[in-house]
Parts: C-alpha cells; sequence; structure tokens
C-alpha cells in the first residue's frame, strides 16, 4: 500500500447553512463534489492523510484583526467562525507537529475581508487567513509569516490588513486588476510607509497559463521567500485561476496547481475562490493533497483537458516575463513615491472609499498611522458608511512602543468623551484585549 511522504491533515467544512442565494456559485456544492472525489480515490485510506474537523472560532479571534462596524456578530454568521475555526485547527494540526502539512479545506472564504468590515465583499466577510495568523502569533509566539496568495482575484483585503506590518510578507498573483474585480492589485502597493517591500503584486494577462504561473513562481515568488525567510508559508489556495471557471479568464490546470504546491511547499493551505464546481475544483483540491503528500498526481487531469488547446501564447510569455523583472526590482528597491506622502502632523494620512458588492454598501474611510521610531505606530481609522456612520477603530501594534501604547488608550477614553463617534473599537496587541463602545 502507498503512503504518505509527507503526512497530510485536510480540515474540511462544506457550510451547509450558508450561501448568498441557492444558485449562486459560492454555495456548498464546491466542496462536496470535490469530498465525492477524494473518497472515490481513496484518499483518507492512504495512511498519513487525515480528514479532520473544524474548530470553532471565538469572537475574540475576529476581534484582534477586525473593526467590525457595527459590531462583529452582525457581520458574521455561524459558519463563518466555523470556517475560521476550520483555519485555527489547520494551524494547530501543523504547529503541534500532528501533520506536517495541512490544508483548510472550508468555506465562506475570506481574503477580501478587510481591516475594516462593514458588511460582505467579494463573498467574504472576515479575514480567515488573517485570524489564523494572529492565533498563530498570540498562542505560538510565530512572528515572520509570508502568504502567498494565488486566487485569480487580488487579495485586497488581506493586503490592507497587513500593509502596515513588515513582518508579514504578501505575495499575490492574479489576474490583472484592469480586467476584473477588486480592480487593484498592481507592482507599486509595495506596502505602508512603515512596511515597504512586505507588499508584492504580481499582476498576469487573462489567458495565462501552466507556464505563466510557473514562471512567476520559480524566478519571483520563490526567490523572495527565500530572502524574507519566514517561519511559516501560508497559501491563500484560489482555485478560479482554472481554465473552466465561470468569473474569471485564466488558462491554469489540475497540473499546475499539483506542480505550483510542490515547488511552493507552503505549510498551510487555505482554499479561498474557485467556481468551476465539477470541471475543476474536484480534480485541483486532489492534486494539490497529492503534491503536498508527496505521492503522484500525474494522473490527476480533468476530463476536459487538453494541453494543446491551453498553451500560451508567446505575447502572453514575453509580458509575464516583463511584469515579472519589475516586480522583482520594486521588492528590492521599493519605489516610496508609489505611496502616498499626506501628512497631518505625526501622523502619515490615507483615504479610501470601498464598495462592498455583496452586502451594497459603500464605505469611506481616512486611515491616521502614527510615523513612529520605535515601532510600527499607532494605527487610527475613521470610517463611515451607507450603513453604519461616524465609526473609529484604533490599534496599538504587536510591537508597540509605551508612547504609541499610552496614547492609544488616551485617544480611545478622549473619543467617549469627544462625542464624535457613536461606535469606537479599539485593539490592543500588547495586552491581547478589545474594547468597544456605542452610543
Amino acid at each position: 500500500m502507498q503512503r504518505a511522504e509527507t503526512s497530510m491533515g485536510v480540515v474540511f467544512f462544506p457550510a451547509f447553512d450558508w450561501a448568498i442565494s441557492p444558485t449562486h456559485p459560492e454555495r456548498q456544492e464546491r466542496l462536496l463534489y470535490t469530498m465525492d472525489q477524494l473518497k472515490e480515490e481513496g484518499i483518507f485510506d492512504i495512511p498519513g492523510i487525515s480528514e479532520y474537523k473544524p474548530e470553532v472560532a471565538r469572537m475574540e479571534d475576529v476581534r484582534r484583526v477586525h473593526f467590525c462596524f457595527p459590531d462583529t456578530g452582525s457581520n458574521l454568521t455561524s459558519s463563518h467562525l466555523i470556517s475560521a475555526g476550520g483555519t485555527i485547527k489547520a494551524a494547530k494540526l501543523f504547529m503541534d507537529k500532528q501533520t506536517d502539512k495541512s490544508f483548510a479545506l472550508v468555506r465562506p472564504p475570506g481574503h477580501h475581508a478587510m481591516k475594516t468590515v462593514h458588511g460582505g465583499r467579494g463573498f467574504c466577510n472576515v479575514n480567515m487567513e488573517a485570524i489564523m495568523i494572529e492565533y498563530l502569533r498570540d498562542h505560538y509566539g510565530v512572528k515572520k509569516v509570508a502568504i502567498v496568495d494565488t486566487d485569480c482575484h487580488h487579495g485586497d483585503g488581506t493586503q490592507d490588513i497587513y500593509w502596515h506590518d513588515p513582518d508579514t510578507l504578501f505575495i499575490s498573483m492574479h489576474q490583472d486588476g484592469r480586467t476584473m474585480f477588486p480592480g487593484s492589485g498592481f507592482p507599486g502597493e509595495v506596502g505602508g510607509p512603515k512596511a515597504l517591500g512586505s507588499t508584492v503584486n504580481i499582476p498576469l494577462p487573462p489567458n495565462t497559463g501552466d507556464e505563466g504561473f510557473l514562471y512567476v513562481l520559480e524566478n519571483v515568488v520563490l526567490p523572495i521567500l527565500k530572502d524574507f525567510q519566514p517561519e511559516v508559508v501560508i497559501n491563500s489556495a484560489g482555485q478560479d485561476n482554472h481554465f473552466t471557471d465561470p468569473i474569471t479568464n485564466m488558462n491554469f490546470s489540475a497540473q499546475g496547481y499539483a506542480e505550483l504546491s510542490r515547488l511552493l511547499n507552503p505549510d498551510i493551505v487555505v482554499l479561498e475562490g474557485g467556481y468551476s464546481i465539477q470541471g475543476a475544483l474536484p480534480y485541483v483540491n486532489l492534486g494539490i493533497i497529492l503534491s503536498l503528500a508527496g505521492l503522484d498526481w500525474s494522473y490527476c487531469k480533468e476530463p476536459d483537458f487538453d494541453p494543446r488547446a491551453l498553451k500560451q501564447e508567446k505575447r502572453i510569455t514575453d509580458y509575464v516575463k516583463k511584469v515579472s523583472e519589475a516586480v522583482l526590482e520594486q521588492y528590492h528597491s521599493p519605489d516610496s513615491g508609489a505611496i502616498s506622502r499626506e501628512r497631518e502632523g505625526e501622523f502619515f494620512v490615507r483615504s479610501k472609499e470601498i464598495f462592498y458588492d455583496t452586502s451594497y454598501i459603500t464605505e469611506r474611510q481616512r486611515e491616521y498611522l502614527l510615523d513612529c521610531d520605535h515601532c510600527s505606530g499607532l494605527l487610527l481609522v475613521e470610517s463611515s458608511s451607507s450603513r453604519t456612520r461616524n465609526c473609529l477603530g484604533l490599534e496599538v501594534p504587536r510591537n508597540s512602543c509605551q508612547k504609541c501604547a499610552d496614547l492609544g488608550h488616551k485617544m480611545f477614553e478622549q473619543s467617549q468623551k469627544e462625542g464624535r463617534f457613536s461606535n469606537i473599537q479599539f485593539i490592543d496587541r500588547i495586552r491581547r484585549e478589545s474594547y468597544r463602545y456605542r452610543i
């Protein structure tokens, strides 16, 4: 009997009770067809590959990451907490050395959920990877983490959460934002003023195939990971780059995904997008699991897979190489000119307008980061949306100096007395506590 060379834990949660609508592509069948395929192939009969049930994340796990307005509970269902708990379970399997690798095969997804949350956008309400990462930091003392997002859509939520964090490397390879949602993820987006180079975006042209994705991985992603030296590597494994996906325009295959997984060799994999429910997901997920377990995945092919029809055009190959060169240059010499230089006193300032396409909410936001010489700086976010107005979020960072910590608590108390904000949320990462105030 064959045996996995690398032990593999698969955390499975299809969220039977959650869907945007009965016919929406983000629904439970995304994972049910996959589980049928895995059982048909006898994956869980192979020694070294085991299925695990998720845990349930606590509200505190969400509050250490997000400012959720008007409150955390109104932005969540039990399925969101279980999906987040599935990623935490996957992290525990790896950190406790129960398995060498883990795969959180869960939904709903989360990589479009930003630091501030007023509703759902891009099918995401809260960020599953960020909740898992901050759990790792609080419970295992992990510091340097790398996230490689291979979803077809730019992981703008994960980027936003870690924009100011020099200890979190975020790499996203995705379809060019000029051609699809969310319209972001360009090479000039390199991280905040205190974290330049910690964000890496690789926008790829429509119809990029296996050749293009694997070229970027080998020539851009892997060298940057080697330079950054993370303690944990996480793959946000969106599978909507597949050539059969109904809402994207790429030509990646199950064979390509398996080879990408072999080369990247992540510690923890978290499912994100992927909406070809029958034509892609069962084969891609099977290929990822076999690849990470060190087993033969050469037979894992879609019924309509035709490598000749999917051969990448030379013009795309040439373009991908040029983008790769530009991205590497930006990583090694990040252009601070691409970052807003707007300031108000001691604070860097950034203004954003965010549309929540799933909840039909518009948010206007103004972000302030204290320019501190001793830590990442106190973060303030003034936010107002068509759902909840006059909100304030405050965060004392993990590496906070005493000045920023004291200022954060002082501003939390002052803002309550002033009465300008009806909803205030405060995250103190030093004390590992969060506080809320509502009029």
